[in-house]
């Protein structure tokens, strides 16, 4: 069955850094496109990067251009996001999506930006 399984979050000072990442299973990883979407307490989710099958195609929201990447390994079947520069802003529970006849996701990772 398709899987996706988050890691990488944690407690980290304002304009530190992070890289999450997603392993997938299940699925033809190269095949399909990749999003990360965060989610903070008493706010939607939202998307905060896709990336396209071969990760020619990369897109961002506007609250983390510049700061965040997203990245893809087809022959590890995992995505990544490096985040840089965070700030408090940016604390949410951040999940791996992914769209194979109908949305799946991961049990989502913590990611606290706090001094």
């Amino acid at each position: 069955q398709l899987q996706l399984v988050e890691s990488g979050g944690g407690l980290v000072q304002p304009g530190g850094s992070l890289r999450l990442s997603c392993a997938a299973s299940g699925f033809t990883f190269s095949r399909y496109r990749m999003s990360w979407y965060r989610q903070a307490p008493g706010k939607e989710r939202e998307l905060v990067a896709t990336i396209g099958s071969t990760g020619g195609y990369r897109n961002y929201a506007d609250s983390v251009k510049g700061r965040f990447t997203i990245s893809r390994d087809n022959a590890k079947n995992t995505v990544y996001l490096q985040m840089n520069s965070l700030n408090p802003e940016d604390t949410a529970m951040y999940y791996c999506n992914t769209v194979v006849t109908t949305d799946y996701w991961g049990q989502g990772t913590q990611v606290t930006v706090s001094s």
